[in-house]
C-alpha cells in the first residue's frame, strides 16, 4: 500500500535497439537491481504489482510509492570494560578516551551496557536518513552495472560500455526529475516515442503519466500488452485469411522483443511451394523471418503467413510485398533440395553415410546405423514389434543425414527421411517411425507415439550411450558432448511412458556388446575380445544403468516423488524401469498409511542389528526355542504375511504387498517391546536373528523402506 510519505519512481534508460534474445533478462536485473538497492538502503517501497517494463529502445521501472528519505540510521558501538576504562582514581584511561574522541564526544557523554562480562562504555547515536533522491543516482548506476551483458557496447569517447548505445535517462521521483548521470546520459522528464510515428520528444510530469503517455506516442511499454496485441493481430489477420495462426511461444517472445507497436501484415505465398515439406517452410518463416504461418481447417500449412511490422504503414503493401519477397528465395532452396534429394533416394543417402565419420573410436555413422539396426530388431522381438519391419525402419532412420534438405536444415533430421520414405512408398509404419526415432527431441516433448517408434527411440540411445560411456565421453561437468544425459532421460521415458518392459540392464549389456565388437574390429578397443563382454565393459553397463537412474531421480522429483521413497526403491533389485515405477507408486501408497513410519523405522533397527551380526546371518528358525509370546505371535504373523504376499510379489502387485504387511505393525511393535534380541542362549540368540532376518527381507521385498525413517 502506498504510504502518505511515498512519491512514484520512474527510471528509464533509452538505448538503441537491444539485443532481442536477452532483453526479458536485461529488463528483470535492471528492476532486480534496483529494487534491491531500495531494499538494502532500508527505503520503504510499495510494488503493487509492478514489473519489468521494455521495449526495444528502453528499460525502465515503475514503482508506484517510494519512501522521500530513509529512516532514522541508529548505531551502536562497544566500547571497553570500566576496568580497562577506568583508573582506581575513576579517570578514564587513555583507552577510554581515545574510545570517546574516534566517537567524537566527551567520555562523560558515553553510556554503559551490562553484559556477562561486565558493565562496559557504549556510544549510541542516531542520525537522520538521507533522502531518496540522494541515494537514487548510486542505486540506479549500481543496478545498471550488475546486468548481465556478456559483449558491452562502447561508443563515442566514452570509456564504459553496455549492451547498446544510451541516449536519454528519465529518472523522476513524484514530480521532481532526479539529477543524476548514467553511462554518460544525464537525467531529465524527456523520453523518446515511436522512431517513425512519433517524432517529438514525451514529456513526463509524473511517474504516472509513464505508460499513457507512452501508449499516446505510439510504444507500447508494458510487454504483457505488447505480447497480447501481437496475438490478437496476428489471430486476426490469420482468421481474415480463413485459417488459424500458429503461434509458438518462442517466436512470439522474439517478436515481442523487435517491435514498439506491432502492426499484423497478412501475406501470402505461391501454392505449390507446399509440396516441400510443411516443416521446411515453417522452420524459415518462424526461425529465419519471424512470420507465423497460417494453417488450414486440417491443421496443414497454407500458402497464408502473418508479419508484424513495427510500423503502421501508409503503404501496407509495400510491406507485404517486401515480406512475400524476402521469403521466396528461401521456399525456392527449400523445393530445390527436396526434389533433388526424391531424385537421389534414401538407398544412395545411405550409402553415403559410410564415409560420413561418426566418432574416432566408433567409426562411422554407417558402423552405428548397423548396431542400432541390430539392437533394433533384437527389441522388436522381445515387445511384440516385428523385428523385419524395425530393422529396416532402423537401417533408414539416418540416410537423411546426406541430404541436401537437412544440411540446410539441421532441426528436419528423422522429419526428411520420413517424408523421402513416404515419396518411396515405404511401409507408413516405417515412415513414421523413421521421424519418432528423434523423440523426445527437447525437454517436454512427447515420447514417439507408436511402438515401432518407440524401438528405434530406444535403440538409437542405447547405442548413443553405450558408444558415449565406451570411447570416454562421460559428462563431466556442464560438459556432455554427445547429449548423454539427454539421451539417457528419453530413453528412461520411453521406457516409463512407452510401457515398454525390458530388462534396461541386459538391454545395455547387448548394446556395449556391439559397440564392443565395433571397436575391436576399428582397433580402438582397449581389449581386443570377440564373443563375451569383457569384465570392463560389465562394469561400464552397471554404471550406465545407474547414470540412466540418476536421471530419473529429477523426472520423479517432478511428479512428487520424495528423495528418500526414490531411494528406498533404487536400493533394491528390479527387473525393468518399469518395475521400478510400479515400486515407486506403491512406496508412495505405502507411505500415506499410519502404520509406514513405524515399520520403517522398525526395519531400520533390525538392519542395525543384523550388520552386527559376526559372520553369516543364522535363517534356520526353530519354532521350539521361541520363549516369548511375541516372537511366536510374530513368527506366526510373518509366515502369514510371506504365505499372502508371494502370489502378490509375482504379480508385481505392490501396493497389494505394502498394504498386507503394513498389519505387521502389531506384531513388530509387542516383539521389541517384550523381547531381548541378544539372548544370552546362543541358540534361543540366533533363532530370533533368522526371523528378524527373515521379517527384514520380507519388508524389503519391494523397496528399503527403512529410507522413509528420518
Amino acid at each position: 500500500m502506498v504510504r502518505a510519505d511515498m512519491q512514484p519512481l520512474l527510471v528509464e534508460l533509452g538505448t538503441e535497439e537491444l539485443p532481442v534474445k536477452a532483453l526479458p533478462a536485461l529488463a528483470q536485473a535492471f528492476f532486480d537491481g534496483v529494487i534491491d538497492g531500495l531494499a538494502q538502503r532500508g527505503i520503504a517501497f510499495d510494488r503493487d504489482g509492478a514489473k519489468p517494463l521494455y521495449s526495444p529502445r528502453r528499460l525502465a521501472v515503475l514503482l508506484p510509492g517510494v519512501a522521500l528519505e530513509q529512516p532514522e540510521q541508529s548505531s551502536e558501538v562497544l566500547g571497553p570494560y570500566l576496568n580497562i576504562a577506568l583508573d582506581a582514581d575513576g579517570q578514564p584511561t587513555r583507552a577510554l578516551q581515545g574510545f570517546a574522541a574516534k566517537a567524537g564526544i566527551d567520555w562523560t557523554q558515553l553510556q554503559r551496557a551490562t553484559d556477562a562480562k561486565g558493565e562496559r562504555f557504549v556510544h549510541r547515536s542516531v542520525t537522520p536518513g538521507a533522502r531518496t533522491a540522494a541515494l537514487l543516482p548510486e542505486i540506479v548506476n549500481a543496478a545498471v552495472a550488475g546486468m548481465p551483458i556478456p559483449k558491452p557496447m562502447r561508443w563515442g569517447a566514452h570509456a564504459h560500455g553496455f549492451a547498446r548505445p544510451v541516449h536519454w535517462l528519465v529518472l523522476l521521483l513524484g514530480k521532481d526529475v532526479v539529477d543524476a548521470t548514467v553511462l554518460g546520459a544525464r537525467s531529465d522528464r524527456m523520453s523518446r516515442g515511436h522512431r517513425f510515428m512519433h517524432d517529438k520528444p514525451v514529456w513526463f510530469s509524473t511517474p504516472d503519466d509513464y505508460v499513457a503517455f507512452l501508449r499516446g506516442a505510439k510504444v507500447l511499454v508494458d510487454p504483457n500488452e505488447r505480447r497480447a496485441r501481437i496475438v490478437a493481430e496476428v489471430e486476426g489477420a490469420a482468421r481474415a485469411a480463413g485459417g488459424t495462426a500458429r503461434i509458438d511461444a518462442g517466436i512470439l517472445e522474439e517478436v515481442n522483443g523487435l517491435v514498439e507497436w506491432p502492426k499484423a501484415i497478412a501475406c501470402g505465398f505461391e501454392r505449390e511451394f507446399l509440396a516441400v515439406p510443411q516443416e521446411a517452410l515453417i522452420a524459415t518463416m518462424e526461425a529465419n523471418q519471424k512470420f507465423f504461418p497460417v494453417l488450414d481447417a486440417d491443421g496443414k500449412l497454407s500458402e497464408r503467413f502473418v508479419g508484424i511490422a513495427n510500423i503502421e504503414s501508409k503503404d501496407e503493401a509495400a510491406v507485404r510485398t517486401g515480406y512475400e519477397r524476402v521469403i521466396r528465395p528461401r521456399f525456392a532452396d527449400a523445393k530445390f533440395f527436396f526434389v533433388e534429394d526424391m531424385k537421389q533416394g534414401l538407398a544412395s543417402m545411405n550409402a553415403g553415410l559410410a564415409t560420413v565419420k561418426y566418432q574416432d573410436k566408433l567409426g562411422t555413422v554407417a558402423d552405428k546405423v548397423a548396431r542400432v539396426a541390430a539392437l533394433a530388431k533384437s527389441i522388436a522381438a522381445q515387445v511384440g514389434v516385428d523385428p523385419v519391419q524395425a530393422e529396416r525402419a532402423a537401417s533408414l532412420a539416418k540416410a537423411d543425414l546426406q541430404s541436401r534438405l537437412v544440411n540446410e536444415f539441421p532441426e528436419l533430421q528423422g522429419i526428411a527421411g520420413r517424408y523421402y520414405a513416404a515419396v518411396e512408398n515405404q511401409p507408413i509404419d516405417v515412415a513414421h517411425a523413421i521421424d519418432e526415432a528423434y523423440m523426445p527431441r527437447f525437454a517436454g516433448d512427447a515420447i514417439a507415439p507408436s511402438k515401432l517408434g518407440q524401438v528405434l527411440a530406444i535403440a538409437e540411445r542405447l547405442d548413443t550411450l553405450a558408444g558415449g560411456f565406451a570411447a570416454g565421453l562421460k559428462p563431466t561437468g556442464n560438459k556432455d558432448p554427445f547429449a548423454l544425459r539427454r539421451n539417457a532421460l528419453g530413453l528412461a521415458r520411453t521406457l516409463l511412458e512407452g510401457k515398454i518392459d525390458i530388462a534396461p540392464q541386459d538391454a545395455i549389456d547387448g548394446a556395449l556388446l556391439r559397440v564392443q565388437a565395433d571397436m575391436a574390429r576399428l582397433g580402438t578397443a582397449k581389449v581386443d575380445v570377440s564373443g563375451d563382454l569383457s569384465l570392463e565393459n560389465i562394469l561400464l553397463g552397471k554404471e550406465i544403468l545407474d547414470f540412466i537412474k540418476e536421471r530419473l531421480r529429477a523426472y520423479y522429483a517432478d511428479r512428487g516423488v520424495s528423495p528418500q521413497q526414490f531411494d528406498a526403491v533404487s536400493s533394491v533389485e528390479h527387473d525393468s524401469l518399469l518395475d521400478f515405477d510400479r515400486r515407486l507408486q506403491a512406496i508412495g501408497e505405502f507411505a500415506k498409511l499410519p502404520e509406514a513410519d513405524a515399520l520403517a523405522a522398525a526395519n531400520k533397527r533390525i538392519g542395525n542389528i543384523l550388520k552386527k551380526v559376526d559372520g553369516a546371518l543364522p535363517t534356520a528358525i526353530d519354532p521350539r526355542l521361541f520363549t516369548e509370546t511375541a516372537e511366536r505371535e510374530l513368527h506366526e504373523a510373518v509366515d502369514a504375511a510371506i504365505a499372502d504376499t508371494d502370489p502378490l510379489l509375482a504379480q508385481r502387485d505392490y501396493v497389494a504387498v505394502l498394504g498386507r504387511l503394513a498389519r505387521l505393525r502389531p506384531q513388530v511393535d509387542a516383539f521389541f517391546d517384550q523381547v531381548l534380541v541378544n539372548a544370552d542362549d546362543a541358540a534361543v540368540r540366533n533363532n530370533r536373528l533368522a526371523l528378524l532376518k527373515r521379517l527384514s527381507d520380507r519388508l524389503g521385498g519391494v523397496a528399503a523402506i527403512e529410507h522413509l525413517s528420518m
